[in-house]
């Protein structure tokens, strides 16, 4: 074998793995049989030494070198877009880091409503005894407005001021009135009769203003507690029509939630765009298979210049 014809079919060979690199990379099927396609017709040069060998090195300058070319132009913008994915996902997961970590997440809340329930009902038990005594002392437990400023933004449901208002109106013969709290008087007797075993319900806020809303653990009976004014009263939730009580995330939870909802859109996005060609290009490389394929072309590889081009031109198209 001559040494221009040894190098012709390494070259081939060459481009024919390169070929064969980018099909199993876009795994697209004009793709997979234009690189067949070319095998077949480096093969038929190697085992055909009358062949002219020029006509091989011919058809990889027109057609193979050009193909190889454009996908790997696809592949870089491809990439280049997939980059800028993963530099969106990136950025989210470190909010959600952020939220996560930072000092009041849904596991604090949850943790944190089992305290306020059992200084709640420490302090009604309290308040009894002190009414019962008529004596002065503060029946609060310490701290038992701290659980609302920490999570009354997140976690507590937006209520208009004229529900507020409704809620907390109660008629001044019904309650029993200390120095340092009031409490509607039914609302001590079933206390008393359930040996005040409440938990916390819901937190309800307007504007500055917040309620926390208790139940009864035996029966369907709500109750609450309004900071602002020490104020204890059987709790109508009829009146708030349009809270949603089935959302119960925070709003931090539901921007983490709605991130990672994003992230996971983002990721399969990437995975799609990573190997994507353009429809355009398709039908170019299903025109270019065919040429190949046809049982003649070799006999007319010298006039294919025109078609070839067209590939070339594609290369600098704005379709992708």
């Amino acid at each position: 074998m001559d040494e221009r014809r040894a190098y012709i079919l390494k070259e081939s060979n060459t481009e024919i793995s390169r070929l064969q690199l980018l099909s199993v990379f876009f795994d697209e099927e004009a793709v997979y049989k234009i690189f067949l396609r070319s095998q077949v017709i480096h093969h038929l040069f190697e085992s055909n030494e009358e062949l002219d060998i020029d006509k091989l090195e011919l058809f990889h300058v027109q057609f193979t070198s050009s193909v190889i070319e454009l996908l790997r132009k696809i592949k870089k913008n491809n990439e280049k877009n997939v980059s800028l994915i993963y530099d969106e996902i990136h950025m989210n997961e470190e909010l959600i880091e952020q939220m996560n970590s930072s000092a009041y997440t849904e596991q604090n809340f949850n943790l944190d409503k089992q305290r306020q329930t059992l200084k709640i009902n420490l302090s009604l038990r309290k308040l009894f005894d002190v009414l019962s005594d008529h004596s002065s002392e503060f029946p609060f437990s310490k701290n038992i407005n701290s659980f609302s400023s920490r999570y009354a933004k997140d976690f507590y449901y937006s209520i208009t001021p004229d529900e507020l208002g409704q809620l907390i109106r109660y008629d001044p013969k019904d309650m029993y009135v200390d120095v340092h709290a009031s409490i509607e008087r039914k609302l001590m007797g079933l206390l008393c009769k359930h040996d005040f075993k409440t938990t916390f319900f819901y937190g309800l806020k307007s504007g500055q203003l917040i309620i926390e809303v208790y139940k009864f653990l035996d029966i369907d009976r709500y109750f609450l507690f309004f900071p602002s004014r020490n104020l204890f009263l059987f709790c109508d939730l009829s009146i708030l029509k349009d809270v949603d009580w089935t959302t119960n995330l925070s709003e931090k939870g539901k921007i983490i939630q709605e991130l990672s909802y994003k992230n996971d859109q983002l990721e399969s996005s990437a995975a799609a765009l990573k190997t994507y060609i353009p429809k355009e290009i398709i039908s170019l490389l299903e025109e270019n298979y065919l040429k190949i394929s046809d049982l003649n072309f070799l006999e007319h590889l010298n006039n294919f210049d025109v078609q070839a081009n067209i590939l070339k031109a594609m290369l600098k198209t704005d379709l992708f």
